[in-house]
């Protein structure tokens, strides 16, 4: 049975489970940094799973790749939230966090590959 719907694409899936992570770990971060890093890193952490959805929703191949390049982007500028964090001692380690985002490259990578590959 094929992908039919978002919710089975597994790079979206685990997408979500950083940004649930992202939530999860900046709930404990300062006050002060409430409207700061906190929103920064929140709003990064969904752009990730968001632009997948988008990308998932296009039909021209080049405009999915497009969507799913953004997703690209915004795992690298979570991945130095995370560095921050840690460097700023908000955040003990970003470990599972950065397993997660280094599983979405991975995946984002091989889909844009599989599609590049199909263009003529």
């Amino acid at each position: 049975m094929g992908i039919t719907s978002l919710k089975d694409l597994e790079v979206w899936k685990v997408a979500h489970q950083a940004v649930l992570k992202t939530y999860r770990m900046t709930s404990g971060f300062p006050s002060d940094e409430r409207f700061c890093l906190v929103q920064q890193m929140r709003k990064c952490a969904v752009s990730i799973p968001a632009n997948i959805a988008e990308g998932f929703g296009r039909r021209r191949p080049k405009e999915k790749i497009r969507f799913y390049n953004i997703s690209q982007g915004s795992v690298e500028e979570l991945r130095y939230y995370f560095i921050l964090a840690c460097d700023l001692g908000y955040a003990s380690e970003a470990s599972g966090a950065s397993d997660l985002l280094d599983s979405v490259a991975r995946m984002l990578n091989r889909l844009i590959a599989s599609i590049s590959a199909s263009l003529p």
